[in-house]
């Protein structure tokens, strides 16, 4: 397996003009155990930066009227923290850009009073009241609360290759951008949420890592990842293994590519590639996403010119979250970005012999990290997910 990591691709990125319609984020996601009962519970924590030359003394928020009538762009760090499943909820703390400490290059960190994230290390809290959360829709959150205090071994990465380059982030070629340096993140510490203690053990925490930055976000929004893993064929944990399947229509120079997956399955150290970009591979892709009553469904088939996959993920919508983010123009585009951490499915791999696929593996996936979601207007029954 080729040693893909690069925590370059993961400093800050808003230089230049995405300093002032832009935005970068470092996602982690991750199981706990309930301290009293053992059960499984998983949380996300996420680090958003936004538009930081239009900072203020206080977090600009594009969804106010107020600022949406003057044609202010939202700047800020947003906090994001929560979790799925029973008492599933998103929590959102915001601070003014000019009181946070940013180191921007590799390794990265990032700082604002008690919220610290780096690549080894969260920590932090965020709390919001029934009665704020009513009274600040513009937070676009829950009410609830949640501190962490993590530690982080990112153990396999998916590097997209040239298309998140150094040539390439410069000439600001793609809208979004896409790094996963922790597809295989063992993740140890606690939790505190809404008053119970969960705590997070590398084995059983089957974290992810990634970072996303750019001036847009894309539609349709595809995100699939799990690195717990078991061989139907031989009953055994693939405990070196990890897949990431993420994209859907990015845009090259404004240009939609439409329909493209990145995708990459590290199975037990061997590597199969179903990057798009990387053109000498020849790489096709099919994707479906099914919302039914309660659940939604994914499927998606990737080959290359040596190997295929075959990926089949379901969640059930009472554990997902419909996920809220404004884009850097102030526009807020996903209302109904389906988001989970609960997914379970089956993945089928292929290799080619002779010419011929055949099967190498099949295999079951549970603690999915899931996501789905177009551009759509603001519904009324989604806001109330």
């Amino acid at each position: 397996m080729i040693d893909h990591h690069d925590i370059t691709r993961n400093a800050f990125m808003l230089h230049g003009p995405l300093a002032h319609r832009g935005y970068d984020w470092w996602w982690h996601s991750f199981t706990a155990q309930d301290a009293e009962t053992g059960e499984d519970k998983p949380f996300f924590i996420e680090f958003f930066i936004i538009n930081p030359a239009l900072a203020e003394n206080e977090p600009v928020f594009g969804q106010l009227p107020e600022n949406r009538a003057a044609g202010k762009r939202p700047s800020y760090l947003m906090v994001k923290a929560g979790c799925w499943g029973e008492g599933r909820c998103q929590l959102h703390r915001f601070f003014s850009l000019r009181s946070v400490r940013i180191h921007g290059a590799a390794p990265y960190e990032v700082e604002a009073e008690d919220c610290f994230a780096s690549e080894t290390r969260l920590k932090g809290s965020v709390s919001i009241s029934a009665e704020d959360a009513a009274a600040h829709p513009e937070w676009m959150c829950d009410p609830g609360e949640m501190s962490w205090d993590l530690e982080l071994d990112k153990q396999i990465a998916f590097n997209v290759g040239y298309g998140a380059s150094r040539p390439l982030r410069d000439a600001e070629a793609f809208a979004m951008y896409w790094h996963a340096e922790g597809m295989k993140t063992a993740f140890g510490g606690s939790v505190t949420c809404n008053g119970r203690r969960y705590v997070v053990t590398p084995e059983k925490s089957f974290g992810y890592a990634d970072k996303n930055w750019g001036r847009d976000f894309t539609s349709p929004w595809v995100w699939l990842a799990s690195s717990c893993l078991k061989s139907k064929l031989t009953g055994k944990t693939l405990e070196h293994s990890a897949f990431d399947i993420g994209g859907g229509r990015p845009k090259i120079y404004f240009v939609p590519l439409d329909r493209r997956l990145l995708g990459a399955f590290c199975y037990e150290g061997k590597e199969y590639d179903f990057n798009f970009s990387h053109v000498w591979l020849n790489v096709r892709t099919e994707f479906a996403f099914e919302e039914r009553e309660d659940e939604v469904f994914w499927r998606v088939r990737q080959e290359n010119k040596f190997a295929a996959m075959e990926t089949e993920v379901f969640c059930q919508k009472a554990d997902m979250l419909l996920v809220n983010y404004e884009a850097p123009d102030g526009s807020k585009k996903h209302n109904r970005l389906w988001n989970g951490g609960n997914g379970r499915g089956t993945v089928r791999l292929y290799d080619r012999v002779d010419g011929e696929l055949r099967l190498t593996d099949e295999i079951e996936a549970s603690h999915i990290g899931c996501e789905y979601g177009e551009y759509c207007d603001p519904d009324p029954a989604a806001e109330e997910q």
